[in-house]
């Protein structure tokens, strides 16, 4: 054929590419060459289909007490953003890299597995929904539930397409020494961690507040302190044991800072990267503010948690897509 005719059954490529781009003017979601998207639709579609995933998320979330959980892989998922890549999705961040090998099988990444089998049937009821905003999706509306702040969230999130695109070893914080990079100090490390994601101080202290619910496991971790159980861990909810950073840790408020300032409950955890949230001057007066002001802590991690959760996003439409 000659050049610039399509053979029978493929377009051009420049055709293919006006095509895309119209249908993107026309509010089409639409995958992009070395992506995940399970099937293109339009915008309305795909919000509609993510307010579906959410209810069928809320129904999950309250029947398995399995909140912390789901916070935890969306944090893994777009933690390991690197601000200085950048090529999508090799920075890393909010791709939904965290379902293939390597990724899911990285030390801090322990227990993750579970969490994405818990949300499978989600996915089964709603393909449409990336991986990457199911993450998203279920770790804000597991902090709602647990009473925490609503979250202004963003949608239509691209799914990294390839184990080759996972994020590398190593990006997500690290509760105890030895530290990377020979840190000498938790605060060293987690201004390592957060600065290079492009966060600052106020929100590394207002992201640490997530640990006002949840527990950490032997199994999981190997930071010190952690028990095999406690006095609010050792019947559940859920599966039993680990050690809690709060008396009631299914419950998202204001009492990690005040426990961690207070440190008169051994069977409360304190990790090092906790303890010198009341010890590092930068970090200090937000940590003191929070234990004080529950609602300013809400608006500071509601907004944290925004930033954190479009960290490496590549959105389509590029503006994203608003559920609320």
């Amino acid at each position: 054929m000659a050049s610039g005719i399509a053979s029978a059954g493929r377009l051009p490529n420049f055709v293919r590419a006006w095509q895309k781009s119209a249908c993107l003017r026309r509010g089409k979601v639409v995958a992009s060459a070395g992506t995940n998207r399970a099937m293109a639709v339009d915008a309305g579609t795909y919000k509609q289909e993510l307010l579906g995933a959410r209810e069928m998320l809320k129904d999950v979330i309250q029947s398995r007490s399995c909140n912390p959980i789901l916070v935890r892989l969306g944090w893994h998922d777009s933690g390991t953003y690197d601000a200085s890549v950048q090529e999508w999705p090799k920075a890393g961040g909010a791709t939904g890299s965290i379902r293939f090998s390597p990724e899911k099988d990285h030390g801090a990444n322990k227990g993750l597995e579970w969490a994405m089998d818990v949300l499978k049937p989600v996915k089964e009821k709603y393909p449409s929904v990336s991986y990457a905003d199911l993450f998203q999706l279920a770790s804000a509306t597991a902090v709602e539930l647990a009473g925490g702040p609503k979250i202004p969230m963003m949608y239509g999130r691209l799914d990294a397409a390839t184990p080759e695109d996972c994020a590398p070893d190593g990006n997500l914080p690290a509760a105890a020494a030895p530290f990377p990079k020979e840190r000498a100090t938790p605060q060293e490390h987690l201004r390592d961690v957060f600065y290079r994601m492009g966060f600052d101080d106020k929100e590394i202290v207002a992201l640490s507040g997530a640990h006002t619910f949840g527990r950490a496991k032997l199994e999981r971790s190997g930071a010190p302190g952690v028990k095999e159980a406690t006095k609010y861990t050792k019947d559940g909810p859920g599966i039993p044991g680990g050690s809690s950073w709060t008396r009631e840790w299914l419950k998202f408020d204001n009492s990690y800072f005040k426990d961690v300032k207070a440190k008169t409950d051994e069977d409360l955890l304190v990790l090092p990267t906790d303890a010198c949230l009341f010890e590092d001057e930068g970090f200090k007066p937000f940590a003191e503010l929070y234990a004080e002001d529950q609602d300013k802590f809400f608006a500071d991690y509601a907004a944290a948690h925004k930033k954190l959760s479009e960290l490496g996003a590549k959105f389509e439409p590029a503006e994203g897509i608003a559920i609320e």
